[in-house]
């Protein structure tokens, strides 16, 4: 998720003056746990990013790692991968096949880039 709109949904959890958070949803402590898990930088950066304090982002993130030992988030078991722009294999020449790998025969592994290349393969050694 997007930081700005984390600091967005945050902000309808502050209260008028005094910005305090009160009544934070399941869904964005945890949406905000992620976001921390995932940032590069300093926690500090994070919490200038979306818009809160330190001390609050403590809070936060012990209320998170808790929703999420108790079950009370389940995780996806699936995850958003990217691929090439060209929906190709983005690896040099030399590096590890990203692509499929296929064992064949007298212990012979033939790597393709693409599934099209494996299928027309296939298609000409039946």
């Amino acid at each position: 998720m997007d930081n700005a709109i984390l600091k967005k949904r945050l902000n309808t959890f502050k209260s008028g003056k005094s910005g305090r958070l009160q009544d934070i949803s399941d869904e964005v402590i945890v949406a905000v746990h992620r976001a921390w898990e995932n940032w590069p930088g300093a926690t500090a950066d994070f919490c200038r990013e979306v818009g809160i304090k330190p001390t609050q982002m403590n809070v936060i993130i012990k209320s998170g790692k808790k929703l999420i030992k108790n079950g009370v988030v389940t995780e996806s078991e699936f995850q958003e991968i990217s691929a090439g722009i060209d929906g190709g294999s983005s690896a040099p020449a030399g590096a590890p096949c990203s692509g499929i790998e296929l064992s064949w025969s007298a212990g012979r592994v033939i790597r393709f880039p693409r599934v099209d290349d494996l299928l027309d393969f296939l298609k000409k050694a039946a």
